[in-house]
């Protein structure tokens, strides 16, 4: 079993409220709009983190991370990207391979909207944890977690963080 901690769009920001939760997580992930190295750097100083680079993220970390991570985490298909859509509006830079070759879990970021939602025709879940940093239009600052069991994902949890000023 693994606790993960999802998070997006830190855009530059990490504080105590998000490393409370980092330091609970086995693992961490990251949907993209990192902002800087120095959020990253912070997490990986704590607990081991798979990211991708959004639409905002500068060269250095475009170099660091990838446009896409897709991975296998005890026995669940897995596959990050900061825009990649939803169930029935998937991007269209994906939508060929998610259909070809759906993952069990989808994760996106980019639109600071959280939203847990099942495609059952494609038969996955879809992740997009919403903000955690305080850049944007969001009003509370969010991000999910949960454990991965064997090829189950169980006690999915929304962390409210405060609510962004």
């Amino acid at each position: 079993m693994r606790k993960i901690l999802l998070l997006s769009d830190t855009h530059s920001f990490i504080d105590e409220q998000i490393l409370k939760f980092v330091k609970q997580a086995d693992e961490v992930w990251h949907a993209g709009d990192i902002g800087d190295t120095k959020v990253t750097d912070t997490i990986k100083k704590l607990k081991p983190l798979r990211a991708v680079y959004g639409n905002i993220d500068n060269k250095e970390i475009r170099s660091e991370f990838p446009l896409d991570n897709r991975f296998t985490v005890e026995n669940i298909d897995i596959w990050i990207t900061h825009i990649g859509g939803y169930p029935h509006r998937y991007n269209f830079r994906v939508k060929e391979n998610i259909h070809n070759n759906p993952p069990k879990i989808f994760i996106t970021g980019h639109s600071h909207i959280l939203k847990v939602m099942n495609d059952k025709k494609l038969k996955l879940l879809h992740l997009n944890p919403g903000a955690a940093g305080k850049h944007g239009f969001h009003k509370i600052r969010t991000m999910l977690r949960f454990e991965i069991n064997s090829s189950n994902i169980e006690n999915l949890e929304v962390i409210e963080l405060e609510k962004r000023v």
